[in-house]
């Protein structure tokens, strides 16, 4: 590859960075801490944070040898199961945040944040998920993390504690714009709490991953059942038609009175992040995700193949966001003609996601008893 190939690869993602959209990487590894792939992110593809899951942990934890020395020493300690999944999550999550230590300084604290999600299992439990919470941020004891909360019924009150305890949050699991409004509610709610409590809330951050690529999964399957020529139209427009009404619903939050009143205390908005960005369906553009969700204030968090695709071919066209609400309600119109039943897709796609990170984090569970009764009997 020549000079001016990397310039241009380097550039779109400059200007995706220049359009005010901060670019996360959407996974975390042992192995991309000590090879330096991470720090040469940073320095070379305007990556300014990392987002985390159960799902990444298992792949990372089941491949390679870069956790053996540690699995070896918990397990001479005689560590179960789960304080050794905590121990090797939460060590790559402080070595991350360190690395992007100086990315936080240069933001004064909006990027260079690493997320670490609580344990799925504990998606209906509210109680259990604050005490975690607290527990990761105390465990990994880093300013620039996020503890990843996923947005259910039972997870909105414990986002609102979370923040009252000055605790930064990355909302996760958003699928419709509903919820999202009770997860701004929480938000704010946190922030006043957290304000009472004698916080400073500037150094609270907070982001609500708002998730893309599923919903045209799971529409444009239903899409397909339908099978009319009026519902086959409608394939690949629910996804951004849906983060666009989130940001609507963002803007208009964002500029109430309400926020004001915390604004002038310090606080710092919560920005929507667009998560599953990754392009499932082999006919769409696999940057989509990206250049339609073009706007000031948001992260796009990214796995690796999407990241080179902007790179390489991106279209970035400045923002792509700002008032498209009304088109983007004339899609779910649209969608609710065809006989789109749109509330029952959010609750599939919620309970899906819980489901599939509560199966990863299984199989990471299973992976690390495995490493350790194999360095017990070789111990």
């Amino acid at each position: 590859m020549g000079r001016d190939d990397v310039m241009g690869n380097t550039d779109r993602l400059a200007q995706l960075s220049g359009a005010g959209v901060s670019i996360w990487l959407d996974d975390l590894s042992r192995e991309r801490l000590r090879s330096g792939n991470l720090a040469d992110l940073i320095r070379h593809k305007h990556v300014v944070g990392v987002t985390t899951n159960p799902t990444i942990f298992a792949s990372a934890l089941s491949k390679g040898e870069a956790y053996d020395e540690q699995i070896r020493e918990l397990a001479a300690r005689g560590a179960d199961v789960h304080t050794a999944v905590r121990e090797l999550t939460t060590s790559d999550v402080r070595d991350a945040a360190d690395l992007f230590r100086d990315v936080h300084t240069a933001t004064n604290g909006t990027d260079g944040r690493v997320s670490i999600e609580v344990d799925p299992g504990l998606a209906r439990d509210t109680e259990r998920t604050v005490a975690e919470a607290e527990q990761l941020w105390k465990t990994v004891d880093r300013p620039n993390i996020l503890v990843k909360i996923p947005a259910t019924e039972q997870g909105l009150p414990a986002i609102t504690r979370t923040l009252a305890d000055g605790i930064s949050v990355n909302v996760t699991l958003i699928f419709s714009v509903e919820r999202y409004r009770a997860v701004i509610e929480a938000f704010f709610a946190g922030l006043e709490r957290a304000k009472a409590n004698g916080h400073d809330l500037s150094a609270i951050e907070s982001v609500a991953s708002f998730f893309v690529s599923r919903v045209d999964t799971e529409v444009d399957k239903r899409l397909e059942a339908i099978g009319t020529a009026e519902a086959l139209a409608l394939r690949g427009e629910a996804a951004i038609a849906n983060a666009r009404l989130a940001y609507a619903a963002y803007e208009e939050a964002f500029t109430s009175e309400r926020w004001q009143s915390l604004k002038a205390a310090g606080a710092n908005p919560q920005r929507p992040l667009w998560a599953s960005t990754g392009v499932k369906n082999p006919d769409y553009s696999d940057t989509r995700y990206v250049d339609e969700l073009v706007v000031a204030g948001t992260v796009n968090t990214m796995p690796e193949k999407t990241l080179d695709a902007v790179a390489d071919h991106a279209n970035v066209q400045g923002d792509t966001v700002t008032g498209t609400a009304a088109e983007a309600q004339r899609v779910f119109d649209r969608l609710a003609e065809v006989g789109i039943d749109v509330s029952d897709v959010f609750r599939t796609l919620e309970d899906e996601g819980v489901e599939k990170f509560d199966t990863s984090w299984v199989e990471l569970l299973d992976t690390v008893r495995g490493q350790l009764d194999a360095a017990k009997a070789q111990g």
